[in-house]
């Protein structure tokens, strides 16, 4: 362990606020492409766990891959078993008529902390608008759930619109919105994430950056124009580091990936790291 890793374990609990688990099969995870071949088999907690300790990391928040009730089921499980995983972003329909029930279920395991739904991958750029869709934003609340933005730049705008509907549920916006950063493309991204940190109930995850970079040629230095932009927009108050693992593996070892954000830190004073290191993400997702 190094004299700086060292440091780190010392301060507040540090929380991975972004990862995976799965078991592979083609026909669950069809996202998986060939060009994607490394993540072609299971990944589970005793795969993470070395990880998170070798980089003083405490524990994580798991977060949905497929969109099914029984993956969420199945991570709240592990979640149950491994004692490190501090909470679940789940997949519910939340245009289901069923969605009230489902939530309550869900919500009996406390480790059950937010939702997610796979609107970049939606035909319709504006499906998180739908009636139907605002309808089951409208109860997460009830639960004290968060809801996870998986968006691609070109949603920000649309997310500004739904959020703007919503000024007592927490969001979270995924990957700062997954920008060109292999092309080193700032707008409209830049202009569009200022807009929709200017409201206070979304966070954001500095996480899944190395996986729009140029696979395995990234400098850390690729990313400085981007965390520059989230660190002004958000304030350090509501940003929190994830790794995206075991996507990040594509791009980057683990501990490479999380260390574009800790590198960056390096120029803040502690006190304000430790709540990006793990503080914000407990107190949004309301992990224990």
């Amino acid at each position: 362990m190094t004299s700086e890793q060292g440091l780190w374990r010392n301060r507040t609990m540090r929380i991975d606020a972004h990862q995976h688990f799965w078991m592979y099969s083609p026909a669950e995870y069809g996202w998986i492409n060939d060009e994607m071949a490394d993540l072609k088999r299971d990944f589970l907690p005793k795969d993470l766990k070395p990880l998170l300790v070798e980089n003083g990391f405490q524990g994580s928040i798991a977060v949905q891959a497929r969109q099914d009730l029984d993956e969420t089921r199945w991570l709240l499980e592990l979640a149950d078993q491994n004692e490190f995983v501090k909470g679940v972003v789940g997949w519910v329909d939340l245009c289901s008529p069923d969605l009230p029930a489902e939530l309550e279920r869900f919500a009996l395991s406390p480790k059950f902390v937010g939702v997610r739904h796979v609107l970049q991958d939606e035909p319709d750029d504006e499906f998180m608008l739908r009636p139907e869709f605002r309808r089951g934003i409208a109860r997460l609340a009830e639960h004290g759930l968060t809801y996870d933005l998986l968006l691609y730049p070109r949603h920000l705008r649309v997310a500004v619109k739904l959020v703007r509907k919503f000024p007592e549920q927490r969001f979270v916006l995924d990957h700062i919105a997954k920008p060109g950063i292999a092309h080193g493309l700032m707008e409209p991204w830049e202009l569009d994430i200022r807009e929709l940190a200017m409201f206070d109930n979304v966070f954001c995850k500095l996480s899944g950056m190395v996986t729009e970079a140029r696979w395995k040629q990234w400098k850390p230095q690729d990313f400085h124009p981007y965390l520059d932009v989230v660190f002004e927009a958000f304030g350090r108050s509501r940003l929190m580091i994830g790794s995206d693992w075991p996507v990040c593996t594509l791009s980057g070892s683990y501990e490479e990936t999380v260390g574009i954000v800790t590198d960056y830190l390096k120029q803040s004073i502690p006190e304000e790291t430790d709540d990006i290191l793990g503080a914000n993400c407990m107190r949004c997702y309301g992990a224990q």
